[in-house]
């Protein structure tokens, strides 16, 4: 088990970040990590770049259900298709086949649900929007495309919004960190994460961030 001991630490916490700080207080077992793992980088990862989150989801979709290194060469292979932009518009990809996606690797379903997406361009939130909206309305706005779900929503909230407080009680990744860090003898199930999170408010994105370096 992770010593559990906060005394003495001051030193070690200068320098450290609020949610930091407030992590190795409140869960002794996360000063460790920090020590190992440096700054999260969460928070400083927000973009407002007006495609952002359209380009997010996008790639939310390729990346579903297969290794990060394939959906990182299918990804390059459709960027790749439009060499002269920088990411795929979406009216070129509502025009695409079955076929021209098939040739780049993408499934015939996942050509649906990008296709889904990209007729759903213009109604998307940009980035600058959704600073106003609270993170369970854009959850509920977002999902309503084909083949995004809420783990896809929360990891866009944490990677280009850089929301603080997103926790993925889905995420498996999660669900094994949290098992590891607090000695259980088993993976937490689903319903059980939100609770065992609870005392990590307002900074569960960044208790996250260490939980998946934990593994």
């Amino acid at each position: 088990m992770i010593g559990n001991d906060v005394s003495g630490q001051e030193e070690t916490l200068h320098g450290w970040t609020e949610a930091e700080v407030f992590l190795g207080r409140i869960e002794p077992r996360f000063v460790p990590l920090i020590k190992q793992f440096g700054p999260c980088p969460l928070t400083s990862m927000k973009e407002h770049e007006e495609d952002s989150v359209f380009v997010s989801l996008l790639g939310a979709i390729l990346s579903q259900q297969i290794s990060t290194k394939a959906a990182e060469s299918i990804k390059k292979r459709l960027y790749a298709h439009f060499p002269e932009s920088d990411h795929p518009p979406a009216d070129l990809l509502m025009s695409m086949d079955d076929d021209a996606f098939r040739t780049l690797g993408i499934s015939r379903q996942k050509a649906g649900y990008i296709r889904d997406l990209a007729s759903k361009c213009e109604l998307i939130p940009k980035s600058s929007e959704l600073d106003a909206m609270d993170d369970e309305v854009i959850i509920q706005a977002l999902t309503t495309v084909r083949g995004i779900g809420r783990w896809s929503v929360e990891m866009m909230l944490m990677f280009h919004l850089g929301r603080p407080d997103v926790f993925a009680a889905d995420d498996l990744g999660l669900q094994e960190g949290i098992k590891r860090l607090l000695d259980l003898s088993e993976r937490p199930k689903r319903k059980e994460m939100p609770a065992l999170a609870e005392a990590w408010r307002p900074y569960r994105s960044t208790a996250s961030w260490y939980l998946w370096r934990l593994l």
